[in-house]
């Protein structure tokens, strides 16, 4: 069935004067571009985020990724594995806590977050081409100060 946007019909202006659900609707479409792009580069959805913190330093616990990403511990793993089947990390136990294992990038893995940054420029210049710079630049502001309000993650 398809939705009233999808055939061409006009939203409903209280839809579109809510920002919460322009924000939410433009998240969903900018998401589906990019798992699309990363599919088709030969990528999993969550490897680029994993990547983007293990490449900041010191290595982390797979507890730290998942909760610093807000997924399910069980969905890393499988993150994880794929990545460590392609080289792109290395996993071995925490030397302070042989309970915990932890995860570092390797050369591969930098080489696989630079193809992935490379694909997050392109969606983000195209998905956000209307807006311009100064544009991209006020938005990405006003989110990122959002963001340190509702997220500690970004604090």
């Amino acid at each position: 069935m398809s939705t009233p946007a999808a055939r061409g019909h006009p939203m409903a202006k209280e839809l579109a004067g809510n920002t919460g659900f322009l924000l939410s609707r433009l998240g969903f479409a900018f998401k589906a571009q990019a798992m699309a792009a990363l599919e088709r580069a030969g990528f999993e959805p969550h490897q680029y985020p994993v990547l983007a913190i293990l490449a900041e330093g010191a290595p982390e616990t797979q507890a730290t990724i998942a909760h610093a990403l807000g997924l399910d511990p069980s969905r890393l793993v499988a993150v994880l594995d794929t990545l460590e089947e392609q080289g792109a990390i290395v996993r071995q136990r925490d030397p302070r806590d042989r309970r915990r294992q932890v995860a570092r990038i390797t050369p591969e893995g930098e080489q696989r977050l630079r193809a992935l940054r490379a694909i997050a420029r392109e969606l983000e210049q195209e998905f956000f081409a209307r807006l311009g710079p100064d544009g991209l630049t006020q938005l990405h502001d006003l989110l990122l100060e959002l963001a340190a309000e509702r997220d500690p993650g970004f604090r």
